[in-house]
């Protein structure tokens, strides 16, 4: 099967890395647990809420692994109950999230069964740099330079 890029065209330049993540965000799991809520808290501010209810902080642990937010939740082999109905999930999870360039995790607060974790995306610096042309040497034919190894 041969593989259509979305990113071929001769303009962009560099992406090839970009796309990769892109395939390999469309191949992870649309799970949707445990369920969570991304929001604007501020003009450069982000939340991502994550429902957490049922995990105690030391089942809890978040890593930032180059631009991947990873949160995991480890549960803890509980007493054998029985239950008539079980509406509460009780499996361990894990989220990834990727995060822009630039983005920083600020912080991580839970509260109330949801694990808050605060991003700061600064505002986009714009870089104007001028390239300077110079003339290539006009007295240097390229076509009649011979470069041979040296002889011994």
């Amino acid at each position: 099967m041969t593989r259509i890029s979305l990113l071929n065209s001769p303009l962009l330049l560099g992406f090839d890395q970009f796309e990769r993540r892109l395939e390999s965000i469309a191949k992870t799991s649309a799970e949707g647990y445990p369920p969570y809520n991304i929001e604007q808290i501020g003009g450069d501010q982000l939340r991502i809420s994550i429902a957490v209810a049922g995990f105690p902080l030391e089942d809890l642990e978040i890593d930032l692994v180059d631009s991947e937010l990873i949160i995991k939740g480890h549960k803890q082999e509980q007493d054998k109950r029985t239950f008539i109905h079980r509406g509460i999930a009780n499996r361990q999870f894990k989220r990834t999230f990727i995060l822009a360039e630039g983005i920083k995790v600020v912080s991580a607060l839970l509260d109330g069964g949801l694990l808050h974790i605060n991003l700061r995306q600064p505002k986009p610096e714009k870089v104007v740099k001028n390239i300077k042309i110079t003339l290539a040497n006009p007295s240097i034919d390229n076509e009649t330079i011979n470069i041979s190894p040296k002889e011994e």
